[in-house]
């Protein structure tokens, strides 16, 4: 319904993202009321069912709180269990850590871009209709996504729920022999990454807002190590950014929110690019030059062309250490656990992830605490989508073309509500404004999150 200054519209089951959400946004007088992003996902306290479990296989437990991006928690969770511990992993170690990291970045982004938001630039429904008009572009873009598979699988054993990464090192390490094939593979998939990376650019819509970024920073765009930085020109500790945080209570969310020094802010593919793209490989550097010159962006959309421009990365970057490094095998020792408090961060796909673990003195687990990209992009989402809103009711726009543009936004931010069903129900409707929010204390060690994206 679309009367003079109210607006409203109910779409249900919107496909291409990972989840369950309701979107509700009030209008009236012209004007948009607040923006509602309602994650209704069931609670399953991964974070409760963890304590009291040993220390060394509790990162197996936690991957399975997302089936897409399950080895951003494990190893999140690794690094954290490890500096409780006081176990420092292998050189060799390292490197396979990278490239685990590197296979999950061009799975998990070639997911999005290429079944997700791919359709959308071509006006087609889904992956599968598109697919009818050009085979040629979705086999090149399954190409992409599958040399990702492979890499995953031939350095972490399953591109989902990887049994070879522990604490400490790895169960398993690759033949030498394996490595060079595999970085053929990644060779011939670039060409195509390549072509997605131009038509992301010549495809992103036009949306400002000026937004604050967060993101690890280092010397080579690697997703583990570096310090915490922000768009506004400094750089905290990892062992503090709980201190800067507000964890925030949604009353009408089954999913918390979270607050940077009191404001909304983003994590993601788009704050890795605004923050840190003079440390892309040379080689994507010099390919996607005029893409990257567009960096950095407030626009949300742009994290699209950021994320097809991490996939060409990670492609290089997992070339170079599989050809630059002699694979061999390293027998694997099982840690000695014991007492102590550990922080991980990582860059997963969707954006910075934080773990704060505390073990005691029998190596068990009595707290852990999760930070979720999600979860710290849900109030950003929503001020997007009610200055969206506002935008194209302004401009006089149809209900039909914003209630698209909506899903688009959304889309753009890779949410992860759930890995098993991929839908949203977006209502804009006149309804009683929810309670106001309600901030927890900021306490990484007093309480552990219920385990929600």
């Amino acid at each position: 319904m679309h009367k003079e200054g109210e607006f409203d519209i109910d779409i249900r089951h919107l496909s291409k993202i990972e989840g369950h959400a309701d979107l509700e946004v009030k209008v009236r007088g012209g004007k948009v009321e607040y923006a509602h992003l309602k994650i209704s996902e069931s609670k399953r306290f991964f974070t409760q069912g963890v304590r009291g479990k040993p220390c060394l296989n509790v990162a197996q437990l936690v991957s399975r709180i997302c089936g897409t991006c399950s080895i951003a928690h494990l190893m999140c969770c690794i690094e954290a269990v490890e500096n409780a511990i006081g176990v420092a992993p292998s050189k060799q170690t390292e490197v396979l850590r990278h490239l685990t990291m590197d296979g999950l970045m061009i799975r998990d982004h070639a997911m999005h871009l290429y079944i997700f938001c791919l359709p959308d630039i071509f006006g087609a429904d889904s992956v599968l209709e598109l697919a009818d008009k050009d085979k040629a572009l979705i086999e090149k873009a399954l190409e992409v996504k599958s040399a990702g598979n492979e890499l995953s699988k031939l350095v972490a054993g399953r591109a989902v729920h990887a049994p070879f990464p522990a604490v400490g090192g790895y169960t398993k390490v690759m033949e030498d022999s394996k490595a060079k094939e595999m970085a053929h593979t990644l060779e011939h998939a670039r060409e195509h990454a390549i072509e997605f990376v131009d038509l992301f650019k010549e495809n992103s819509p036009v949306f400002e807002r000026k937004t604050h970024f967060i993101a690890l920073k280092n010397s080579s765009y690697e997703y583990i190590g570096g310090q915490l930085c922000s768009s506004e020109g400094y750089c905290i500790s990892r062992q503090n950014f709980w201190d800067h945080l507000d964890r925030v209570v949604v009353p009408y969310s089954q999913a918390t929110g979270f607050e940077f020094e009191g404001r909304e802010y983003m994590v993601g593919a788009l704050a890795r690019m605004n923050l840190n793209k003079e440390a892309l490989h040379k080689s994507a550097k010099k390919d996607c030059s005029s893409a990257i010159s567009m960096f950095p962006s407030s626009n949300i959309y742009m994290n699209n062309l950021a994320q097809a421009i991490e996939i060409v990365h990670s492609i290089d970057h997992a070339i170079e250490l599989l050809e630059g490094n002699e694979f061999k095998p390293e027998p694997y020792k099982t840690p000695q656990a014991k007492a102590g408090n550990g922080i991980g961060v990582i860059e997963a796909p969707r954006g910075t992830l934080y773990y704060a673990l505390k073990t005691n003195e029998a190596g068990l687990v009595d707290y852990i605490n999760l930070v979720i990209p999600t979860a710290q992009n849900h109030q950003n989402i929503e001020k997007d989508v009610a200055k969206l809103v506002q935008d194209q009711l302004d401009l006089g726009a149809e209900p039909q073309k914003i209630s698209m543009e909506a899903e688009k936004l959304i889309r753009a931010y890779d949410p992860c509500m759930s890995c098993a069903t991929h839908f949203l129900k977006l209502k804009i409707k006149k309804s009683k404004k929810p309670s106001r929010r309600a901030k927890m204390p900021r306490n990484p060690w007093a309480f552990a999150e219920a385990g929600k994206r």
